[in-house]
Formats: structure tokens, sequence, C-alpha cells
């Protein structure tokens, strides 16, 4: 792994050689950015998070630190990267565990699509997710503080039968051929609001990459189970069955099958730490590499609702200059998705996503993401339980905006009131198979 790792990073200090200086002369260590003074951060921002600093989001500006990869991903990433290729179509062949493709090169003409097979199998976890009691704070365009809707869920959680490098069986769960399922997510039970709860949802994917996604919804107040098509994924809660609003919208009414209180929220599950939707179903154009902010050793855990916009971002917070991977996603002629483009930054150590924007149908800006993310060996200092022998990666928040309504979604990871304050429980086998099954997910909204 030494000399992969070399290579890495002797090519990304030549990259940085002719950018970081002129980039870093726009803000240095120290600095406070306000809207008043927003203009010295427009280039080191995507459109849409420059945006939420304009509306009211303020950074602090912080020295960069180095993200290192959990010793267990970068053995993994030695053992298994050599093998992997890239079929015609994009989709990943001989893939066993770690990063797939280590070594890139600007030049390939598939570039992008590695970066996005790197982002899909990124050292965040690589066995399983339970992250609990979650909350979602939704914001409209007058916000004075208080949210117009709050949400609660018990479990955001994945299960992955692919890559798996920590918890048995390892690298590959039987279930895999089974199954022919890559991974299993859930998001289930809300908890509140009240009108909402027991509501959820699992999401399978598969292996074999003409296959769609499985995805099923159970809605408390027909208290049904429901096969629900993929393509709606992109839009947001609210258009889910059995649910009004959405339509596209990112933002809807109450339950329609019930007259329920209205809420509302802008976060489609295919923006789930800034992109879950299948990689398959894109095509991916490299923009470069560019010098920006990012939020990537955040302080606080649970995160702070901004006092300087009415609550609708997380501020202040710690950014800093990080070198950032840029990639046009594009959807697939044939598959009907709301969110038909995105823009995506995605740290170059890390690999997840810092910030995205989302264009409409009609090409125009619609959506920014703004992610939180932290680097530590514990998601929040006095945890008992969660304590990883080495640093990780956490995302402690999100911010989902829309710029055409003024409307946002903050998600807290986790939540002021959670009754569980570590939250997140990455690759301890907290979670297996038998979670992810529509049949579990009926239960737990009974």
């Amino acid at each position: 792994m030494r000399s992969i790792l070399m290579v890495l990073a002797a090519a990304a200090a030549i990259a940085l050689l002719p950018v970081a200086p002129r980039a870093m002369a726009q803000v240095k260590p120290g600095d406070d950015i306000t809207k008043a003074n927003a203009d010295k951060v427009q280039n080191l921002l995507s459109p849409g998070n420059f945006i939420l600093v304009q509306k009211g989001m303020e950074l602090k500006i912080v020295p960069t630190e180095k993200i290192e990869w959990p010793p267990p991903f970068k053995t993994a990433t030695e053992k298994y990267s050599a093998q992997v290729q890239l079929a015609p179509d994009g989709s990943l062949q001989h893939y066993v565990a770690g990063q797939p493709f280590p070594l890139l090169d600007p030049n390939d003409p598939n570039v992008a699509t590695k970066i996005m097979w790197n982002f899909s199998f990124r050292p965040l976890y690589s066995d399983d997710i339970d992250m609990r009691y979650p909350e979602v704070a939704s914001f409209g365009a007058d916000a004075t503080g208080s949210p117009l809707s709050y949400f609660t869920v018990g479990h955001f959680a994945f299960y992955n039968n692919v890559g798996r490098i920590e918890v048995p069986p390892i690298p590959t769960d039987p279930d895999a051929t089974a199954s022919g399922l890559r991974y299993r997510f859930a998001f289930y039970p809300f908890l509140e609001p009240s009108s909402l709860r027991g509501y959820g949802m699992v999401r399978m994917r598969h292996i074999d990459p003409k296959l769609e996604d499985n995805v099923w919804v159970f809605n408390p107040l027909s208290r049904r189970l429901r096969r629900q098509s993929a393509e709606i994924l992109s839009d947001a809660i609210g258009a889910l069955p059995g649910f009004g609003g959405g339509s596209g919208a990112g933002y809807g009414g109450g339950p329609s099958s019930s007259g329920g209180s209205a809420y509302v929220n802008t976060l489609d599950p295919d923006s789930y730490f800034g992109f879950s939707a299948k990689i398959e179903d894109f095509t991916y154009k490299y923009l470069g590499e560019k010098e920006m902010l990012a939020c990537v050793h955040a302080t606080y855990s649970p995160e702070q609702a901004c006092p300087t916009d009415g609550g609708k971002t997380i501020c202040p917070e710690n950014w800093e200059m990080r070198h950032l991977y840029v990639v046009e996603a594009d959807v697939k002629p044939g598959n009907d998705l709301s969110i038909p483009k995105r823009i995506l930054y995605l740290d170059s150590e890390g690999w997840f996503i810092t910030g995205s924007d989302q264009y409409d149908r009609q090409g125009k800006l619609w959506k920014t993401i703004a992610t939180y993310d932290t680097y530590r060996d514990r998601p929040v200092p006095d945890a008992r339980v969660a304590i990883y022998p080495y640093k990780r990666e956490f995302q402690l928040g999100l911010v989902d905006y829309d710029v055409q309504s003024n409307y946002s979604s903050v998600v807290y990871m986790p939540g002021a009131t959670s009754p569980d304050r570590e939250c997140w429980y990455i690759d301890m086998g907290t979670v297996d198979n038998a979670f992810f099954t529509p049949e579990a997910l009926e239960r737990a909204g009974h």
C-alpha cells in the first residue's frame, strides 16, 4: 500500500502547486466569513453553497488537516484494487473490497466514472451502519428559528453484502449470491411527527447493473406495505405513496389519505450522504480538480442550528481548504428522475461528498447540499460504546436547500433530542440482513 499512497501523495502535491496559492490568498485560517464578506469565498464554494453564505450561513476558516483511511480499508485496497475493471457500460467488474481505483489519471476518459465508484465504496463504512435517531428540521422561506416540521427516525442503516473488511462474513456475505444484492438500506420507523409515526422505507441495491433498486414503503395511515418504483426516490419524502405534496417540487403538504397536519421536506432519498442514487443510472463528466472550502473537521456534535439565517443551515462551523474532484452526473435516457443533473464535489482524501448542486429539468439551479463532516475516533466526545481504534469519518449534519423556494431541510446526526447521543455505530455488526426486509419494516410500523 505504501507505493500506492506515495504515488497518490506525489500526484496530489503536483496538482496542488499551481492552484493552492491563488485559492488560499482569498481566505486564511482565523477568518470569519459572514454575509457581509461573502464575496471572499465565491470561487471557493459551489454556486449553491455560496448562496447559503449570502443568505446568512457563517464559516470559520481553519487550517487544513489530513485524513487517513482506516487501516483495514488500506489493506483491502492494496490486496484487491489491481484486479478491478470497468465494463464498457460503466459497471464495476471483479471488485472485492477496499477502494476500487486508488490510482486515477485525469486524462483517462473514464476517470469521472472511476471517481464515482470510489465514492460508492468510500472508507466511511464498509460492512454496516446503524445510525440511530437522526433528526430532520425543515424550514420555510421566512424562517426565524422555528422549523415548520420536525422529523425523528429510529434507524438510518446499511448492510453491505460485498466489500466487507471488518465484521464476518468477510469479504462477501453468502447472501450476495443467494439474493443478488449488493447492499440493503433502511430508514425506519418515523417517530415524529405523529402523522408519520411508523412510516419507513427499505431500499435494496442489486449487484446486476441491469436491475433497478427494490424499494418498499410502509404507510402507517393505510397500514399497508407497498412496493415502489425507485424513480420516485429523487423526489422528497412528501412524494412517496400515500402522502401529498412533492410532485417534483421538493416540499409538500400533509398525508393525503387522512388530511393530517401539513409537513415540509426538501430532502430526497437519492441525496442521502450527498448522493445515493444508483451509479449505473448516470453518465459522468470530469470537470476537474479544485481547491475549495469544505466542512471536514466539524466541532459540534450535535450540530447547531445557524442563528444568522433562521436555522435553515448549520453554523458557525469549521471550514477548511480541501482538494476536491468535481464531477457532473447526468441521468441516462430512460430514467425519469426529478433531478436530472447534479454537480458533485468530492473530497480527494476522504471520498465523501462535501457539496452538491442539483438542477431542474429546465437546467436551472434547484437545490444545493452542504455536508458537515468530522474526523476522529468517536462520534461524540463522551462516547462510551462507539469508540474506534483509529480515526474515521462521521457525517454530523447535512443541509438540503431549495434555492428557488428558499425552503430547507437540515439533518442532524445525532439530533439534539436523541436518546442515543453516540448515534453512529459503524462496522460493529449491530444490524444484519434480517433488519432490512419488508417484513421487518412492517412490524416496526405497526
